[in-house]
């Protein structure tokens, strides 16, 4: 006759720690479960009762026994295996979020708008896929975070380096998401910068209640109390510069009393002092003219060489063409990508 299955002897710590698993609130069922068939069969319950106890199987029990006199406390705790790998590798995921982002035109086709089956077969076509269906290919895009929006304005730009400029910012954004690894002498810290204002209190009209006026107006009620608005500022406005760092999730921000060149640089060196001189940093920024180098001041460009740093612009717009530019994730919204904070967010396409 086969010996009984039951559980190896257990000691007095080994029991308490049966016994806090199960009293326990929080944790994995699975676990609780496990524990409580170990902890029956110790105190001599036969694997018959016990199944009849947590509604199971017999042989789950024996499963469970076994393991346990095997690995002891470790087999009590599942072991997930993430579940089915992902069908398409990442580079192959960033290229058809890519090409669904861009325009039909881009690539020569005489259609506005993609549909699932015109992407999908574009998609096998060009060879960055073997084969992808319409479903797979929705799902994989709301994975991405991207979404079919109805467009009212759009903005193309005229810049003769915009394929450049926007294929540099894209590769910076790639790195602080850590989709790439940046390469001898490239930035490992990208920041997004950009100014807001002027900050001032506007007067807006009130509200409150008062008598009426006209000929239902009574004529032993008081004047109407009244607030006179002020436009005038004789202590000066207040600009916000704000700079996001992509990889931590951080927004950095100062208030200056005016927003050129001197201010911005300030504001740079502040951005250089968070990190070790030896870490080369990114600041994307737009083209607004205390950020530029020009002829007759260099200052910026100078400051970048001197301090082991990168200022990479985004391509100028125009609005009322089609297109898509990059540009930086702290000025305005794009359909295409998700807010960054509740007042700065994210226009990069």
């Amino acid at each position: 006759m086969a010996e009984r299955v039951r559980v190896r002897e257990i000691d007095d710590d080994e029991g308490q720690r049966l016994l806090r698993i199960i009293r326990r609130g929080t944790g994995s069922v699975v676990t609780w479960r496990r524990a409580q068939m170990v902890l029956l069969s110790a105190q001599g319950m036969p694997v018959g009762k016990i199944a009849e106890v947590t509604f199971t199987s017999p042989d789950r029990i024996r499963d469970v026994i076994h393991n346990f006199n095997a690995d002891g406390f470790d087999s009590l705790y599942p072991k997930y295996k993430g579940g089915r790998p992902k069908t398409f590798t990442l580079p192959e995921r960033r290229e058809i979020k890519k090409v669904a982002k861009s325009t039909p035109a881009e690539h020569g086709l005489p259609f506005s708008t993609w549909s699932l089956a015109k992407l999908a077969d574009f998609l096998v076509a060009e060879g960055v896929v073997d084969d992808i269906s319409h479903e797979g290919l929705r799902i994989l895009l709301r994975e991405e975070g991207v979404s079919f929006q109805r467009l009212k304005t759009w903005k193309t730009s005229r810049d003769p380096d915009y394929a450049i400029k926007k294929a540099r910012v894209e590769h910076l954004y790639a790195i602080a998401d850590r989709e790439v690894i940046p390469e001898p002498g490239e930035p490992e810290v990208v920041f997004c910068l950009d100014e807001f204002g002027p900050l001032n209190l506007q007067p807006h009209p009130g509200r409150q209640w008062a008598g009426r006026g006209g000929k239902h107006k009574d004529s032993n009620r008081e004047p109407r109390p009244r607030r006179r608005a002020t436009y005038t500022r004789p202590h000066g406005v207040r600009h916000l510069f704000a700079a996001y760092e992509l990889g931590k999730d951080k927004l950095y921000g100062h208030i200056k009393k005016t927003k050129g060149r001197s201010k911005f640089l300030e504001f740079c060196r502040y951005l250089r002092s968070l990190y070790p001189t030896e870490v080369r940093i990114a600041i994307v920024c737009d083209n607004y003219s205390p950020h530029l180098t020009t002829k007759r001041c260099g200052r910026v460009s100078g400051w970048a060489e001197a301090n082991n740093a990168e200022i990479a612009y985004t391509p100028p717009t125009v609005p009322g063409s089609t297109g898509s530019r990059p540009s930086s994730r702290l000025c305005a919204t794009s359909p295409s990508t998700a807010p960054i904070t509740p007042a700065i967010r994210s226009r990069a396409a």
